[in-house]
């Protein structure tokens, strides 16, 4: 008897346990649910590690390539302007600029953030933004210094359109205005949303509503082929013909003093765009390694294209060509990098060159501007083509990542090769507009103001001596 009582009490005490156990489980589950996401190392480490790259394709990147396409008596000059324009970019930033980009800007949220993120004020090591999966989030303070390389690269593009005739004074002005004026709103109209907690737990009429403008259309861009490249670009074009051209041009020799250093830095830009696009996806996955497989491949291809097209054409290819193709094809995969699929990618590159080249050589002829370093040629049109065909490259059927859907938990899907184009047109229409009026606005200001140009005997005699006061080569 004492036995079977004994069976009984231990059976009701393990009964006991295990109610005990699954309460507690329960609550621990419920407990962890309610849990704010954590930044994982290993994507911190990772945007760490891009924010770097990044600032590598601007300075020595971007300056060595622009150096070598300038000549000899303006190479420290534009050294200089790279990196001072950099600089200055990098504390708008911080003052304001983030806060522009990336805030909720009440009743302008479609085109431009708020200001409660002003000096930065409530970023901290212990604050957090989304990525663009569920539950996935990185530290605020390595987000901000990220695309904060973005804005200075950015700045620092358009400087290539009037290179070698501008004011340093009128060129620092522009680095505060243009930002504030064109790229902050930029970047807000196609990056700023809700974030997937959100859009998974809420309608997606809701989502839209608090998008950026851009970003509501539906227009896919990875990692800045309209905030940076179209609208870099189309500032370029409108500095350089609001300058004027440049003493003696059509009619005297131009050309790139140094094609070595430019290929330098035509590679140096190839190693740090793997930080700008696969960067660009804020977590350390597949999509990551997408962007960075589609980055070679893509660049790789319009790389060989250029010079192959010149070989044709002319009977002979040149570095410049190779290194210009290079660039072209970073640019075109830029808004496709964690879209496209690895082929499209590889097509995009074969036709992208060609078409760069048309606008270098024979668009600039029969219009006669002055783009000193072929910014609008290469960058605003070579992002126009990769933002039309992200919409095409997307698509799975062409072996594309898709489109997610948070809704229908992630599902990657494809609203047809018709509507997805059209987004992206109206994406590229607004870019064009905004950056054109804007950048008109702001050169227009600067030249009523402090004046754009340099004098006559100054850009005669380079800007390295009448501008800095040294040479960027003694001998």
């Amino acid at each position: 008897m004492k036995i079977e009582n004994l069976k009984k009490a231990g059976t009701a005490a393990l009964a006991g346990l295990g109610t005990l156990a699954m309460t507690a489980g329960v609550a621990f589950a419920q407990e962890a649910a309610k849990a704010p996401p954590v930044p994982d190392k290993g994507d911190t480490a990772w945007m760490l590690v891009s924010t770097i790259l990044v600032l590598l394709m601007i300075v020595p990147g971007l300056a060595l390539f622009y150096g070598g396409l300038v000549r000899s008596k303006n190479m420290l000059s534009i050294l200089t302007q790279t990196l001072v324009v950099s600089c200055i970019v990098m504390v708008v930033w911080a003052l304001w600029g983030y806060s522009m980009a990336f805030t909720d800007g009440g009743g302008l949220n479609s085109y431009v953030g708020g200001f409660s993120k002003a000096l930065l004020k409530g970023v901290d090591t212990a604050t957090v933004v989304e990525t663009f999966s569920r539950g996935v989030v990185i530290p605020e303070i390595v987000f901000v210094a990220f695309q904060m390389t973005f804005a200075a690269i950015t700045t620092a593009l358009v400087i290539g359109g009037f290179a070698e005739r501008m004011k340093f004074s009128a060129i620092c002005f522009f680095s505060i205005l243009w930002p504030t004026l064109v790229y902050f709103p930029m970047a807000h109209m196609v990056w700023w949303w809700p974030g997937p907690e959100f859009a998974s737990t809420n309608p997606a009429d809701a989502t839209v509503a608090g998008a950026g403008m851009i970003w509501a259309f539906g227009a896919l861009d990875f990692a800045g082929g309209t905030v940076v490249h179209i609208n870099a670009g189309i500032a370029a074009l409108v500095g350089a013909i609001l300058c004027g051209k440049r003493l003696g041009y059509g009619t005297e020799h131009m050309a790139p003093h140094s094609l070595t250093l430019t290929m330098v830095g035509a590679s140096l830009l190839w190693v740090g765009w793997f930080g700008f696009n696969a960067g660009s996806n804020l977590e350390s996955n597949g999509y990551a390694g997408l962007a960075m497989l589609n980055t070679f491949l893509c660049t790789a291809a319009a790389g060989f294209a250029w010079p192959l097209a010149e070989w044709v054409l002319k009977g002979k290819p040149s570095l410049l060509g190779a290194a210009s193709g290079v660039v072209a094809g970073l640019v075109a995969i830029t808004p496709a990098a964690g879209f496209a699929g690895p082929m499209g990618a590889i097509v995009l590159g074969l036709i992208v060159s060609p078409i760069c080249l048309f606008f270098v050589s024979t668009v600039k002829n029969a219009l006669k501007y002055d783009d000193s370093l072929d910014v609008f040629g290469v960058h605003c049109i070579g992002g126009i083509i990769g933002a039309i065909a992200t919409g095409i490259l997307v698509n799975p059927a062409l072996g594309g990542a898709g489109i997610v859907d948070y809704t229908a938990g992630g599902a990657a899907v494809y609203p047809g090769t018709a509507v997805q184009v059209m987004a992206q047109l109206k994406g590229v229409l607004t870019t064009l507009c905004w950056s054109g009026i804007g950048s008109l606005i702001v050169f227009g200001l600067i030249k009523m103001t402090i004046g754009l140009r340099v004098k006559e005997e100054v850009e005669r005699e380079g800007l390295d001596i009448g501008e800095h006061g040294e040479r960027a080569y003694n001998a």
